[in-house]
């Protein structure tokens, strides 16, 4: 394993994973005898070497949860639950669980990348289109009125000399912005994730909202599926900070947790993070007085999975327009500081 390079799996790999294995265990077949068949059809794959490893790790050991620690590409998470799994006898509701809640994160995902790719489209365009505006363009049209032998009123001059420095001005800002979203994708794929996320997440405030909405569905999806395995809660606040990338959304669960180990209720310790909403933590409420928290937290997780791909289309049905507006602002201010000159000139002529 240490000359192989290791490529983390992503949410979609990670779904289809835990969904095999629960399928294995319902059809009541021997775990490895289940996992050496999933690394038969994962031959040829980009990840045949990982099911190998793991299967043969479950006829050595008899645990998956053991098998799949000594991998450093599964996630803490999976692992830790997994191994909850195997100590309270409920590894396949476990394994179905986590199906349904990294095909969630895939959802989110793939929200999130088709927010980013359509508007940095766009913003390339808007760069390409000024540089030949500005660096081909006017020049051509330089040269025309030069031609004429004419000299530009001071008032062309100005026109011309604005037009100019608006298309560079708008040039610099939207490279650089498209640079830096550019170079955050690439940084979002090495150890340093959580440093650009929280960077994000302060410069612009609408991803602070979603961040904490994504957060919460997170809580509430985590929840549900322990609440529903039999587990204690506060093993479930154990290992909820482990997949949370917020580090505000974290500190609430921590602080959930230290109400819970100094005698609060359940949905009063919820309640006083203010993770939730206020309609939300009403839900917790009744759930808790009806003995459904599980239901309700499911509910919950899917209600802010809603918001959160809501808030990402509204982004970017305000980003994309904008910046079509700016394109065809900057284009008509170019095109319009060598125009009216032009104009002047001809009509000086005739």
């Amino acid at each position: 394993m240490a000359g192989k390079v290791k490529r983390k799996l992503e949410s979609a790999e990670l779904s289809s994973f835990c969904s095999q294995v629960a399928l294995i265990l319902s059809a009541g077949l021997p775990l490895y005898d289940g996992m050496e068949t999933l690394a038969e059809t994962a031959r040829g794959t980009d990840f045949a070497d990982l099911y190998e490893d793991a299967s043969k790790a479950v006829n050595e050991t008899g645990s998956l949860y053991q098998a799949l620690q000594k991998d450093g590409r599964w996630p803490t998470y999976l692992v830790e639950m997994i191994g909850i799994g195997e100590q309270t006898g409920q590894l396949e509701n476990v394994m179905n669980g986590l199906s349904d809640y990294y095909a969630r994160e895939d959802r989110i995902r793939s929200s999130v990348i088709g927010a980013v790719t359509y508007p940095l489209v766009l913003g390339v365009m808007l760069v390409l289109i000024i540089t030949i505006m500005l660096w081909k363009v006017m020049p051509v049209f330089q040269r025309v009125l030069n031609s004429m032998g004419a000299e530009l009123s001071a008032s062309g001059s100005v026109l011309m000399n604005l037009g100019s420095t608006i298309g560079w001005v708008v040039l610099a800002l939207v490279g650089v912005v498209v640079l830096a979203v550019v170079v955050g994708a690439i940084l979002m794929k090495t150890p340093a994730r959580d440093s650009v996320m929280n960077l994000v997440r302060k410069l612009f405030p609408p991803m602070r909202s979603l961040s904490m909405k994504l957060a919460a569905s997170r809580v509430a999806s985590v929840l549900s599926m322990m609440l529903q395995g039999g587990f204690p809660t506060d093993e479930a606040f154990r290992l909820l900070p482990s997949v949370l990338s917020d580090g505000e959304a974290a500190d609430k669960v921590h602080g959930i947790r230290r109400d819970l180990d100094n005698g609060a209720a359940f949905a009063d310790a919820v309640s006083n993070s203010k993770l939730f909403d206020s309609l939300h933590d009403r839900m917790i409420r009744m759930g808790v007085a009806a003995g459904r928290e599980d239901q309700v937290m499911a509910k919950i997780a899917d209600l802010y999975e809603e918001q959160v791909e809501d808030g990402i289309s509204r982004l970017v049905a305000i980003i994309e327009p904008t910046l079509i507006a700016l394109l065809a602002v900057v284009i008509g201010a170019v095109l319009l500081s060598v125009m009216l000159p032009m104009a002047g000139i001809l009509s000086s002529m005739l």
